[in-house]
């Protein structure tokens, strides 16, 4: 099985784990992420996106398929998770996620800049 249709640049290793160790202590403050597509959408459109995560594994892919090109029109930088149940378990919820939003940086604000800076590069925006 190939890459998903809304994957748009090539992730190194390491990015992910990078990512989602961020997530992860984020995820403890409340409000700091909004998680889902839904709220991830909207984070977007508002532009109180950081960082958005995206899973590889989202089933029809159409559900997740507008987020890259979104970000992208909005500047905002996005990256890709391998799985929904690693999304959901660095979200801290008891569920799987196929997208989530950092919408507050918190004391992690130099980490996000340092992680969307590179992923800018490597996405071309």
């Amino acid at each position: 099985m190939g890459k998903p249709f809304y994957v748009r640049y090539d992730q190194p290793e390491g990015l992910e784990e990078e990512g989602l160790k961020i997530l992860s202590r984020l995820s403890e403050i409340p409000g700091a992420v909004k998680k889902g597509t839904n709220e991830t959408t909207k984070a977007i459109e508002r532009g109180k996106a950081k960082l958005v995560f995206i899973a590889l594994d989202v089933d029809p892919p159409e559900i997740v398929g507008h987020l890259p090109l979104l970000a992208e029109e909005k500047k905002i930088p996005y990256m890709y998770v391998s799985t929904k149940e690693k999304l959901g378990e660095a979200c801290k919820i008891k569920v799987k996620a196929a997208s989530c939003a950092i919408v507050d940086s918190g004391p992690y604000t130099k980490d996000i800049e340092t992680l969307a800076a590179r992923i800018r590069e490597l996405a071309g925006f």
